[in-house]
This record gives structure tokens, sequence and C-alpha cells, in this order.
């Protein structure tokens, strides 16, 4: 829980439930009672969160807030269990990581992202479920309604869980190609360069992979030592347009004879001149056809 506690708008950013229904919802049926400060202004405790975020994937699947409201928090919490064991959509499953999330709930969080990726396979899963749920980790995190050791506390999570992944496909090699895989420094934020870790080894690639924060140093060592055909990094960190135009071109430089990919939220922000002999990668079915 936040040193001051949750705000009326913490719950609507991590609900979904506009902030004015949740005060008609306390008002009306006496969903939440929240505590106030000196100064007269609501604020929720962990309880109130846990609750909140449960009536909210109650109500999108179809329960009564008026019925809802008079359960107590065993018998929410029954009826969530018994919707997540059903067939489950893609904004369940991410309101449902949420819900692990904040509660830092590691068996949960363990045995849902196992179950996604065991329907859906990773690349449907990372595509279409994890991705978004990152997406709405970064805005909590930017309004405050999260801290960051639940972010990092995910992150990790899915790290494991990648690794893991990539692990079980083995290394054959048969392009009889390589990849170049790393992050710049001071880039920290590696689940995307590790999916596409992913795809290029499942499609035969010999993956060199570097990793966070990677030393301009390594990568001229990296370039006069190793038959390097690809050469793949992200831009997720704040940078400037200029700074990003700059390493962009030094990376043409060193790299003059390899394909460059390159992806990240800062290339959809700058829209930065790109040179001739590098690929911004928009998503996974891109990388994925151009590879093939």
């Amino acid at each position: 829980m936040k040193d001051t506690g949750y705000s009326i708008k913490d719950l609507e950013v991590l609900s979904g439930i506009k902030a004015h229904t949740i005060r008609i919802w306390e008002k009306r049926y006496n969903l939440l009672e929240p505590d106030r400060t000196d100064t007269n202004i609501r604020y929720y405790n962990d309880q109130d969160l846990r609750r909140m975020l449960n009536v909210s994937l109650l109500v999108r699947n179809g329960y009564k807030i008026s019925k809802v409201a008079k359960w107590d928090n065993e018998s929410i919490n029954k009826t969530v269990l018994d919707i997540s064991q059903r067939k489950t959509s893609e904004s369940d499953y991410i309101d449902r990581l949420i819900l692990y999330m904040i509660n830092f709930d590691n068996v949960s969080f363990y045995n849902l992202t196992s179950e996604i990726i065991d329907e859906k396979g990773l690349e449907e899963a990372t595509t279409k479920i994890f991705f978004e749920f990152f997406v709405k980790v970064g805005i909590y995190w930017q309004v405050g309604s999260i801290f960051p050791a639940q972010e990092h506390y995910v992150t990790n999570l899915f790290r494991q869980k990648m690794i893991t992944e990539i692990d079980k496909l083995g290394i054959n090699n048969e392009k009889n190609q390589s990849i170049l895989f790393f992050l710049p420094e001071k880039e920290l934020h590696e689940l995307s360069l590790l999916f596409y870790h992913y795809m290029a080894q499942k499609m035969g690639y010999h993956v060199i992979y570097l990793g966070q924060f990677v030393p301009w140093d390594d990568l001229v060592k990296i370039q006069k030592q190793v038959k390097v055909d690809f050469v793949f990094t992200a831009f997720i960190n704040s940078i400037s347009k200029e700074d990003l135009e700059s390493y962009l071109e030094s990376l043409k430089e060193l790299f003059s004879n390899q394909k460059i990919f390159i992806t990240g939220w800062q290339l959809q922000m700058h829209q930065p001149a790109v040179p001739r002999n590098v690929k911004v990668i928009k998503d996974y079915r891109e990388f994925n056809k151009y590879m093939k």
C-alpha cells in the first residue's frame, strides 16, 4: 500500500470504474467505507482496493452491482475464482494479473501466466495479453497508482517466463545466420528484446544476446570479433530525438554491412530520421514476415 493510501482517482485508474460511479456505489450500496484525511479527503486501504478490483471484474462479467455490493469479501472472492476457472477473455486475464500484482500473489500470478501461455502459446500470449498488461502498468505507474516495486516484481516474473520458454526451444541455428540483441547504455527494459530473441531462435537463427545496458565499446569489440548478420535493439527509456538520431547514425556506421532492427516507445514518440540500413519494427508480425 502507498504511504498515503489510495485516492479515489487511484481506484478509478486501477479498476476502470469512474470516480463518479464509485461515489454513487458508496452512497447507494455502501460498497466501500473510505477513511478521510484531516481535510476530509477520501482515501482507501489495500482491502478497499482489492474489493473494488474484484467488483469491477464481476460487473464486467454481467453481475449486477446492486447484488454484488451486498456480498461479503469471501463471497466476492469465491465468485471471482469461479469466473477465473471458466474460459476467460483477454481483458479478464489482464484484470486478474493486475489484481495479483497488487497483492504480490506469487502463486496466482505464476499459475495464471502459465495457463495463458499454455492456452495461447508465447507469441499470442505476449502480444495480446502481456504487452497490453504492461501498457496498463506503465500508465498506473505514471499516475502514481502503483509503486516501482510492484512493476519490478511482475517484470522479473515475466522475464523468468520468457527465459524458460527460450530455453525450451533449444538451439538448431538452421538458418546459419546470426542476430545480435542488445540494449544501449541506461536502457533496462528488456522484455520486448527477450520476446524477439524468442522469435529469432524459434525461426532457427543463431542468437547472440547481450541484454541490458551494453557499453558502446563492447559493441565495437563484438563487431570486430564476431560474424553478425543482423542487429536488434530497443529504445524504451526517455531519450531526446537528437540523441536518438545520433545513436542510430553511429550504429549504422558501426554495423554498416548488417541490417539493423529497432523497436520501442521512443521511436513512436520522436519519429526519428532512420538510416538506410535501419528498419523500425512496429510489431512481431512484421519481424516474423521479414525474417522468414
